[in-house]
């Protein structure tokens, strides 16, 4: 079993930001799938991260509205990417990718602090993220995590 403590190993910078990226497609699709399945709006997640680069003019729309999924694609992807190089930035120089199990956890752990990093921080400054705080949300932090993890340990070109 390999240590996990910490060596100097450079993360695999290219694979990382796929790894974000393709975490953030699945949990996107996921979030506007299960809120049409319970009922509730799925445009209403796009609108607030939208507000982040149209401001709170987004937060004013209803229903689809097409400037406000383009630019909640955008910030989404662009959070996604940046997220799957810092876990990438984690996983490697601590070895977590040598097993599956040991980087779903590490991407679950990192997930919920993600969570409670944007909920309970980030919050302050964009306050209308708090109606966002929830188990759904968790969950949601928690699952971009261990897909980005797990994306990282099955494409992460070995040397």
């Amino acid at each position: 079993m390999a240590s996990h403590r910490w060596a100097a190993r450079e993360p695999d910078w290219v694979i990382g930001a796929l790894a974000g990226f393709g975490a953030g497609g699945i949990v996107m699709v996921l979030e506007l799938a299960f809120a049409a399945a319970i009922g509730a709006d799925p445009w209403r997640t796009p609108r607030l991260i939208s507000a982040l680069v149209l401001g709170s003019p987004a937060l004013q729309f209803a229903g689809y509205s097409l400037e406000v999924v383009i630019a909640a694609l955008a910030v989404h992807y662009l959070l996604g990417t940046f997220f799957g190089l810092v876990l990438a930035a984690i996983i490697a120089p601590f070895r977590l990718d040598s097993s599956t199990v040991m980087v779903v956890v590490a991407g679950a752990v990192f997930g919920l602090l993600l969570y409670l990093f944007n909920f309970y921080v980030i919050t302050s400054v964009l306050p209308w993220f708090a109606e966002m705080r929830g188990w759904t949300t968790v969950l949601g932090h928690v699952e971009f995590g261990v897909m980005a993890g797990l994306l990282y340990r099955i494409l992460e070109r070995r040397r």
